[in-house]
């Protein structure tokens, strides 16, 4: 077991490293020893040169009320299990199936959820020279190999997915930068395919397949420059949000092959993607060591996490504890079923009435609604890092001064891309790529401070209206000497790990217009103090964005710490996954951890809880 093994190889200190439980609000969350899934002999992987672990789940609904599955794949290895989570240990002598592969390795795999049933799942596996397979691990079949002669794409598929509501759609990207889109009842041909162009735009462009006979693939789409590294479709599957090598992410409307919106990693690669459950907000990760957090609505980066001490190689939110809670019912529509309906579904539909009460809580002098976004993040540091992002980050505006209309406030976080937004200044159209255009969630910004001791925005988020503020009458942008002192050393702790990031010395001191508070930060990067004029100077160059919408600078957005930071494995993790009882990690060696929610520890029988070790208190 791991366990045992880590007792083995690295004696007391080592042990002392590895936390076998966590504590966070709710409760701890407990690892499940005799609950971990990896290859049948249990020896630790040796993961050199070898692609990453990764996991994949589907429930088949059998009627024994135990449908969970589990994929996983390990070096040249594909492994299929009943999964037993926090119910039972787990039983690897009896794997449902089995696959070595030679030349060529799995790299990442999904199922059909649609089409799930005890007697037969579809399987998806991405493979590192190119192909993708689908695959029938309870009737044991093959049943398609799709670019089998590498005619499509020659490099390594770095990710595959069943198009949501489609039983036979699904989409591939590889290292080469490029996306397809396959339907598994079609043929890939005999000769390379040829493209005829269907939409091109700022760094991408989409082709169609040019053919006397239907064919795959039916899509070819280019984006950015270097690997596609992961995509991730929102919840409602209207929409695409893909990151790349060259830093970018890029969120597309997926049907109309239109491109909403993009967003600039602080430095490197992004190498992962995820939406919130109410497709309002999409966090990425990647060689920075950052997480991002940005705004579907708004187009913008509104907070970063520092928390890891290496690259960051996944993000995912956690359905099950993010929420939303009304101070008082009788103000606002909606019901508590709704949202727990829209938790199920994860439908744009569903998602509206929670969006109508966040806006319709926009729209009152009440006490807002409590919002609570729960994710998470591993990295190559062997770090589980969880966050919270609350209130006070998502609507800074508050409280807004009572000169100053509500309307900007509501209409920051309701309309959809491409409406007019009307303010009490004046009225801009927002745009996908926010060049130039002043966008509805900068409009709205006020500069009241926000409401914890997270990092304040600074007043050059608001650039684009400042003046107009004044006018408004919200008391300029002053205010930051308001327990400053307090601020001052809190933000310098926050950030001082940030010095070596500095890319230009510091300047002259911040418009005088700007926060005092903010001032600590300063030894960040300070590139002028005309930056009231920035947003608007700025244009979509990939090799100036900092400081601009796309990669606003560390001191402009809220920099977020993490709830929990814990080293849980001796190799680098490559997998988060949350489930209803449970959450799930992997590492390199091909370990895959199950750890217990507060409170699910007692499904098991007492027999192995007496047998399991106790774990590290934190």
């Amino acid at each position: 077991m791991l366990i045992s093994k880590m007792a083995a190889e690295g004696g007391g200190k080592e042990m002392n490293e590895i936390k076998t439980q966590f504590t966070t609000r709710e409760g701890v969350y407990k690892l499940l020893t005799h609950s971990e899934y990896s290859r049948p002999n249990r020896v630790p992987f040796n993961s050199q040169g070898s692609n990453p672990v990764k996991v994949s789940f589907v429930n088949v609904n059998d009627q024994s009320g135990n449908g969970d599955r589990i994929c996983f794949n390990v070096g040249r290895e594909l492994y299929f299990y009943i999964y037993k989570g926090v119910r039972k240990a787990a039983d690897l002598s009896k794997p449902i199936d089995k696959r070595i592969y030679k030349g060529t390795q799995p790299t990442c795999h999904d199922f059909n959820h649609l089409t799930a049933t005890a007697e037969s799942v579809s399987l998806l596996v991405g493979f590192s020279a190119g192909q993708v397979q689908l695959i029938d691990p309870i009737k044991k079949e093959t049943s398609k190999l799709f670019n089998e002669e590498r005619l499509i794409d020659k490099t390594r598929v770095t990710c595959v997915k069943w198009v949501p509501g489609s039983e036979s759609l699904f989409l591939v990207s590889h290292a080469s930068g490029n996306m397809y889109l396959y339907n598994m009842e079609h043929t890939c041909g005999t000769t390379a395919p040829h493209y005829q162009l269907l939409k091109q735009g700022e760094n991408y462009s989409v082709h169609t397949c040019k053919s006397k006979s239907t064919r795959n693939p039916l899509l070819k789409w280019t984006v950015g420059e270097g690997a596609l590294n992961e995509f991730a479709f929102s919840p409602d599957g209207k929409f695409l949000a893909c990151v790349s090598q060259d830093g970018f992410l890029r969120v597309f409307n997926f049907d109309a092959v239109e491109l909403h919106g993009t967003m600039k990693s602080y430095f490197g690669g992004l190498l992962c993607v995820c939406w919130s459950p109410d497709g309002k907000y999409i966090v990425a990760g990647g060689e920075d060591d950052l997480v991002t957090v940005w705004s579907f609505l708004d187009c913008r980066v509104i907070a970063r996490g520092h928390g890891h001490k290496s690259w960051v190689s996944v993000v995912a939110f956690d359905h099950y504890t993010t929420s939303v809670e009304e101070s008082d019912p009788m103000e606002f529509s909606g019901s508590d079923e709704d949202f727990q309906d829209q938790m199920i579904h994860f439908g744009r539909d569903r998602a509206n009435s929670t969006q109508s009460r966040l806006s319709k809580r926009n729209s009152t002098d009440s006490r807002p609604v409590s919002v609570t976004y729960r994710f998470g993040s591993v990295g190559q540091d062997t770090q589980l890092c969880l966050w919270d992002l609350t209130e006070d980050i998502l609507f800074p505006h508050l409280p807004l001064s009572r000169t100053r209309t509500h309307t900007n406030v509501m209409n920051a976080t309701s309309p959809p891309a491409g409406a007019t937004i009307i303010t009490n200044t004046s009225s801009n159209t927002t745009n996908g790529n926010n060049s130039g255009a002043t966008t509805p969630g900068i409009t709205s910004l006020s500069t009241a401070l926000p409401r914890s001791n997270s990092l304040p925005h600074s007043a050059s988020t608001t650039t684009t209206t400042a003046n107009n503020t004044n006018k408004a009458g919200s008391g300029g942008s002053g205010g930051g000497g308001i327990g400053s002192g307090i601020m001052d050393s809190a933000i310098a702790t926050g950030v001082s790990k940030f010095a070596t990031l500095s890319l230009h010395d510091r300047k002259e001191r911040h418009h005088e217009k700007d926060h005092k508070r903010n001032h600590s930060m300063g030894h960040i990067s300070s590139k002028s103090s005309d930056k009231l004029n920035l947003l608007t100077k700025t244009k979509t160059d990939p090799a100036k964005t900092l400081g601009t919408l796309l990669c606003p600078r560390m001191e402009d957005v809220p920099l977020l710490e993490p709830l929990i930071c814990k080293k849980i494995a001796h190799e680098r993790l490559t997998v988060l996954i949350f489930l209803e009882d449970c959450l799930v990690t992997a590492c390199q060696e091909g370990f895959i951890c199950t750890w217990a929610r507060p409170g699910k520890v007692g499904l098991l029988s007492s027999q192995n809880q007496a047998s399991s070790p106790s774990g590290t208190v934190v």
